[in-house]
């Protein structure tokens, strides 16, 4: 485990249990106290967690980490959830992808279906997208046609939410929206952690014919702070793992169709 995969580690935990001690968290990823000690030193100064005497609890940001901590987790289920999502993509289809993890090896997974490019003198597809990092991997592929709404970045999710973004996606339809989400409950829908997020996201709900959710296991049965959108918007859910028997009846009853990948 490098520095990186330990630091998006230990955020997690303390995220789960609110409150953790050096010495556990050294005998559980199998490094030495110091080291542990250094880090969360490290994730103090950037406002992630508080240090106390002989370990450290969560504040609320533990529940929103940034990117670049995130990107760490849980990644090889999320490349696989991107490798099969982006095999819904047809030629020719108005894409929209919102930011997150899972969202961006989605974008690197459709980049690379040089197979959609058979489109002479049009564009294999067109996506629709309100973040940076996403736009960034996509900007180069001539056989995609890019979309960037405006608005204003959050530096933790790339994202661009505010009255600029909605501005151009009251103005287009999507004929598939690929949503990433911090949850989603079969009763009450579709979570994100901001609300400036979810504003911009509800939007995209609305202007899409069909929408289809890529969450890893851990983000199903979830809510977050602000609702997307309810279920009944939700046309598909793409997992990475064996759902619950009890939240796989609630999306069944919702009429949600779930995919195992």
């Amino acid at each position: 485990m490098n520095r990186h995969e330990r630091l998006s580690g230990l955020l997690a935990v303390v995220g789960e249990r609110g409150k953790v001690v050096v010495e556990v968290l050294a005998e559980e990823l199998a490094v030495s106290a110091a080291t542990i000690r250094r880090d969360l030193d490290h994730l103090a100064e950037q406002q992630l967690l508080i240090r106390t005497r002989g370990g450290a609890i969560a504040t609320h940001v533990s529940y929103d980490l940034p990117l670049r901590y995130k990107s760490a987790l849980k990644a090889p289920e999320k490349s696989r959830i991107g490798r099969n999502v982006a095999l819904l993509v047809e030629p020719g289809a108005v894409v929209g992808l919102n930011g997150g993890t899972t969202t961006t090896e989605i974008a690197r997974a459709i980049a690379a279906r040089t197979e959609l490019d058979h489109r002479p003198g049009r564009p294999a597809l067109t996506v629709v997208t309100n973040a940076l990092d996403i736009a960034g991997e996509l900007a180069v592929r001539r056989h995609v046609k890019l979309v960037v709404t405006g608005g204003v970045a959050r530096p933790r999710s790339f994202e661009l939410t505010g009255p600029l973004a909605t501005g151009v996606l009251a103005d287009i339809s999507l004929d598939l929206l690929i949503l990433g989400v911090d949850g989603i409950d079969p009763a009450a829908g579709a979570y994100a952690h901001h609300e400036g997020e979810a504003d911009i996201n509800r939007l995209m709900v609305e202007r899409a014919a069909r929408v289809v959710v890529a969450a890893d296991g851990s983000k199903l049965g979830k809510r977050a702070f602000a609702r997307i959108c309810p279920i009944a918007d939700v046309d598909l859910v793409v997992t990475d793992a064996p759902v619950v028997a009890g939240v796989e009846a609630g999306f069944a009853a919702a009429g949600v169709r779930l995919r195992t990948v």
